[in-house]
Formats: structure tokens, sequence, C-alpha cells
């Protein structure tokens, strides 16, 4: 099968979405299939900043195309990125036909490959995965119009848990029954616990919590600087915090405000190979998040034998369920997330068996193997259908560019 997969960010982009597709794509190269991947970038210093950004680099068995998001940087015209990601897709099916468009991310890349794959005559499925489901369409009508054109064109609609596809469909309407709830994945001989049982507590004196992934408000990040600091009052504690994000600035200095320069290592930039070793540095994970798809950094977490403190949250209540697998408080509640950690750190019987019962079900349901299967077999269903008729006939967004939209004003926040 030749597959078209369009993505809006990837390698060397920060984002569990570069490592979602990488595995995707490697599986689906591996099993066979010709896999064209096209995926813009940002190239200009606030995008690589927060993000990191330049052409993606090889994948072995995949062509891959990057695409300069210049629409975007230059003042958040998002519609010039769809037209050249549409363009792009249509060259390269006139030079090798594909069998099917596979778009990550609903907009832009919903949007571009809907166009092309409507005007081609070739079947598009589109993946809905954590913030273009959360807040694209809150922005403005143009941004939700555009959503609802994807949603209710695409021949398939895949999205990681059943909550989250609540949440979207509350609030764009599209039908419960449109949705193939696929989860994420994880590389389990890639993410493995250290050394002694998962969960163990006690092998670092003083414990070293845990945050690793975009560093932003939206995923907690604040959150845990402040958790931190009411534990450091009355116990030595030590937090490590790995990656980069659109919160960077507003998490370091928040840590000098308040004399945490001590206890805190921010470590910046990690590559995706080089994550293992940063998860055999902690002892407890924390991702305060108030929302997902699905979320990459809590499957490597559960893979890697460790406890875990997360959120109430759509996307993770799909996969942790309090005192089974995780402990679980209300997103944006200090307060609880504090007592949460101390909770663990007290009790090194809960840690390990909170760590333990995850590290199995992380085992037993989310390898890449099965997850990259459950895609493919959506692939041949929309194959089964038949081509859809060739034409552009309801790919068009009508609702008026919203000039005051808050991702044209800063759209690297999208």
């Amino acid at each position: 099968m030749r597959v078209a997969f369009v993505s809006r960010r990837f390698f060397p982009t920060i984002s569990g979405m570069s490592v979602y597709a990488a595995n995707l794509l490697r599986q689906l190269a591996r099993a066979g299939h010709d896999v064209t991947m096209v995926s813009q970038y940002r190239n200009d210093p606030l995008g690589v900043r927060v993000y990191g950004g330049g052409p993606p680099p090889p994948l072995p068995g995949v062509r891959m195309l990057g695409r300069e998001s210049h629409g975007e940087q230059e003042g958040g015209a998002f519609e010039r990125d769809v037209a050249d990601l549409a363009g792009v897709l249509r060259a390269e099916h006139r030079r090798a036909p594909f069998d099917v468009i596979h778009a990550q991310y609903a907009y832009p890349p919903g949007l571009a490959a809907l166009q092309a794959g409507r005007e081609l005559g070739v079947p598009v499925v589109v993946s809905v995965q954590g913030g273009d489901g959360h807040w694209v369409g809150n922005c403005c009508e143009h941004h939700k119009d555009a959503m609802r054109v994807v949603l209710g064109g695409a021949d398939a609609l895949l999205i990681g848990s059943r909550s989250f596809a609540g949440e979207v469909t509350a609030r764009l309407g599209t039908p419960l029954e449109r949705w193939t709830i696929v989860p994420g994945g994880v590389d389990t001989e890639k993410f493995t616990p250290g050394t002694g049982a998962p969960g163990t507590l006690g092998r670092r004196e003083p414990p070293v919590l845990l945050y690793h992934g975009r560093v932003d408000a939206r995923k907690g990040a604040l959150d845990v600087v402040e958790a931190v600091a009411k534990l450091a009052a009355e116990r030595p504690v030590r937090l490590l915090m790995s990656g980069i994000g659109p919160d960077s600035d507003a998490v370091t200095a928040r840590v000098c405000e308040l004399g945490l320069d001590h206890i805190v290592e921010l470590s910046g930039y990690v590559a995706y190979d080089d994550a293992p070793a940063v998860y055999r540095r902690g002892d407890v994970f924390v991702s305060p998040t108030y929302g997902e798809g699905f979320s990459n950094t809590i499957l490597e977490a559960m893979a890697s034998g460790l406890p875990i403190v997360s959120t109430r949250a759509v996307g993770v209540v799909d996969c942790l369920c309090d005192g089974q697998n995780g402990l679980l408080v209300e997103p944006g509640d200090v307060p609880a997330l504090t007592g949460a950690l101390r909770r663990l750190l007290d009790d090194p019987a809960l840690s390990a068996r909170l760590a333990g019962t995850a590290l199995r079900e992380v085992r037993a349901r989310y390898s890449w193997r099965a997850v990259a299967a459950q895609i493919v077999t959506v692939y041949h269903q929309v194959l089964a259908l038949g081509r859809p008729r060739a034409g552009a006939d309801g790919c068009v967004v009508r609702t008026p560019i919203d000039k005051g939209c808050r991702f044209r004003a800063a759209p690297h926040l999208l």
C-alpha cells in the first residue's frame, strides 16, 4: 500500500506527536508499505526556541519531505501552509499515486489532506491528536468551521481515547460513531525499568521527581514547580524538568522567584533516543496535565517502571485509574498534587504496587506493533469503500478569516 502521511510537527520538533509519528511510520515501513512523510517545520528563531525546528531527519524506509511553514511564521497565515501541503501531495501523487492519505492533526494538515484527497479521488484518514482537538475551534469561528469541514469530510477519523472523542464531539458536533479509538503506543523495548523492582524508592537521596515533555502551562509545568516548593519546605527532594516549550522562560523565572535553583534541574532539549536514560534518573513521574489526546510520556513512564502522579484529565483517565496504576488529582489543584506526591514518597509499598501494575498493563496493551496494525485495518476499511469521486466539493471553509484569532497572533501555541 502506498501511504502519504502528513504532519504539522515532526523531529527535530519537541513533541509527543513526533514520537508517535516516528514509531507508526517505522512499523508501516517494516510491514512493507510504501510511505511518504510530508511534514511542516519551523525555521524561525521563536519556533526553534519553543519547539525545536529545521527539516525532518531521515527515517529508514520512508520518503521524507520537509516544508517550511512560512505562513505560520509570517503572521499566522495558516491558509498559505495548507495550500503548500496540498500542492506537495498533488505533485507526489502524480509522481506515484497514493492509495491513502493520512493526516496527523485535523488542522492545518487535515484540511490540506482533504483538499488534495478529494481533488485526486484518494481516501483520507485524519487523526485528531492533542492540541488540535482541545484548542482549534475554541479560538475563532473560522477555525471552528475548518475543523467541522475536516471532521465531516474525512473518510475515517482516528482519536486516542474515548474521553477525548467525547470532548471533541461535544464542542464540534461530530457524531460519536464517526470515531475510531486507537490509543497511543510505546516502544517497550526502548523504554524499560532501571535497576531494581519497578517503583522502588530510596535508590537516590533525596528522591527525584521527574517532569518530562513539553514545558507548557497547559501540561501543568508551572503546577509542578509550585508543588515542589511546598514539598521542599518539609523534606529533601529534587525536581528534574526535561524538555522545552512555550513556557520554558516562565518556569525558569518561577524557579528563581521561589529560590529553588539548588534543587531544580532544567535540562532543556532532550533527544528521543536519550529519553530512556532521563526516565531512569527519576523516582516518581509527575504529569499534572490539563488535557491530552493520549499521553505518550505517561506510557513511556509506565514502561520505565515509574510510579506516576497525574490528573483526572481527558486522555489520561483512559490509561490511568486512581489507586490502581497511578495517583490522580484534579487539574490545577496544587495542594492535591503536593499531597499525592507526598503520599508516594511516604509509602514505598504503594509506589511499588502502582508502578508494577502500570508496567504490566503497558506491555500488554500499548505495543507499537498492535497500534500500527489497528491503523492499517482502518486503511483497508476506507479502501474497501471504494475511491471517493474526484472533485473539490465540501472542502471549502466559508466562514471569514478572523484576524483577531489568538493563534494567528501566537501560532507557536497551536
